[in-house]
């Protein structure tokens, strides 16, 4: 990996693979919903929406018929803190992907007309978001651990704020966040650098707005319980607790337990809910880094009369995990997936250009594969009991979207900090 900055102070990260006859090239922004304010909450994922509705030279259709034409996949995404705008081309055709992202970021025309249209679609996403709960629930999961917090703002935006915005309030909100400083160029594949620097020179040289980004503040962890009545044949529930942040230097103990606990097919709570009983088809937990704070959530879907069960086999798993840990089998098993799943992630020159871009803009460091295998096996049964003992310090936030809460309303969040188990 080789990092470079261009004339104009933009950063640019790039990793070359000779063996690959793809490149992926992305552009990352430091902002995401997390940004916003509860006047513009959803003006990020506006935004990129409204970047592939046209530019001074190209239409929506001419950007979809070029990445077509040959052959390669453009697209983009809104996260919490960041926003990615990305192509992945053959080799050959990187200066075309290059042009067009560029022409894309720079010249888009934000157009009255586009703008309305594409507003609708994203109230449609929205409203197709409001009917599936088992992803509602997520959503309701962040408020309950983060409050009002930014952190907790839904990345799709409200009705009644996507409804006031126009192509002002968009270009203001570029202006405000889409920096150099807040900018990083990712790129990886079989690309010669010098030839690439010369191409984004070219295309990239021009960009001159600068600022510094405004300052965000770590969120409290509320514990909150919240209810979301709603016709559904399951239930949906998330229990959420602290976790680490993107820099901690726990974090793969955090990856671990969360392995062990509901990260696979093997964990505990996949064997004990749905393997063994049945109670459910989905059942999993998952960990969110976040600059400065992290969570993680248990979630389980399951019928109204089940869920009682199901609920008390997961207190039973926290508590036996609140107790005796996990075992030294699981921890080995735990690390041998981990870097497993890293090693074959590498295969890709999307998942190379992503943890390029979202380690330059979120860390400003780079780790090798030597040193993140290290960290990975360097975690002992010690970490484990403190992430552990971190993570069940407080009482648990819990979510549910269903038809009936008696089961949820009942767990009692603070048993693991009462020291009742």
């Amino acid at each position: 990996m080789n990092k470079y900055t261009l004339s104009n102070g933009l950063r640019v990260v790039v990793e070359y693979i000779p063996t690959f006859r793809s490149v992926a090239f992305g552009i990352w922004v430091k902002t995401g919903s997390r940004n916003e304010t509860p006047d513009n909450n959803g003006i990020s994922h506006f935004v990129e929406h409204m970047l592939f509705k046209g530019t001074n030279k190209r239409s929506a259709k001419d950007i979809a018929d070029l990445f077509d034409g040959i052959g390669g996949n453009v697209n983009a995404f809104t996260s919490k803190e960041y926003t990615c705008y990305f192509a992945k081309v053959l080799d050959q055709h990187l200066p075309i992907a290059v042009d067009a992202l560029a022409d894309m970021f720079f010249e888009s025309r934000l157009d009255a007309e586009e703008l309305a249209k594409e507003k609708n679609v994203i109230l449609e996403e929205i409203s197709m978001y409001e009917d599936t709960p088992d992803d509602k629930v997520h959503d309701e999961a962040s408020r309950a651990a983060y409050g009002d917090h930014p952190l907790a703002y839904s990345i799709l935006g409200l009705e009644e704020r996507l409804t006031a915005m126009n192509s002002d309030s968009l270009r203001d909100y570029m202006n405000d966040t889409y920096t150099i400083e807040n900018t990083v160029i990712s790129v990886a594949g079989n690309v010669e650098e010098s030839a690439l620097l010369e191409l984004l020179e070219s295309q990239f040289g021009r960009f001159s707005v600068r600022g510094s980004s405004a300052p965000v503040q770590a969120p409290g962890f509320h514990g909150d319980y919240i209810f979301f009545k709603k016709k559904t044949e399951q239930n949906h529930i998330c229990l959420s607790f602290p976790g680490c942040s993107i820099s901690d230097p726990q974090l793969y103990a955090m990856i671990l337990l969360n392995n062990a606990l509901g990260g696979g097919m093997s964990s505990r709570l996949f064997q004990e809910i749905r393997e063994k009983r049945g109670l459910a088809y989905s059942v999993y937990s998952y960990h969110t880094s976040y600059a400065d704070t992290g969570l993680f959530t248990i979630y389980a879907g399951t019928a109204p009369k089940q869920t009682k069960e199901v609920l008390d086999l997961t207190m039973e798993q926290l508590e036996e995990l609140a107790v005796k840990g996990l075992g030294e089998d699981e921890l080995h098993r735990g690390k041998e997936q981990l870097k497993g799943s890293l090693i074959l992630s590498l295969e890709s020159t999307s998942s190379r250009m992503n943890r390029l871009g979202k380690n330059e803009l979120m860390l400003g460091r780079h780790y090798t594969l030597d040193e993140l295998l290290k960290r990975i096996d360097n975690v002992t049964m010690t970490d484990l009991r403190q992430v552990t003992e971190r993570m069940l310090s407080v009482p648990f936030a819990v979510a549910m979207v269903g038809s009936n809460d008696k089961a949820a309303a009942q767990l009692g969040r603070n048993r693991f900090v009462s020291g009742t188990i």
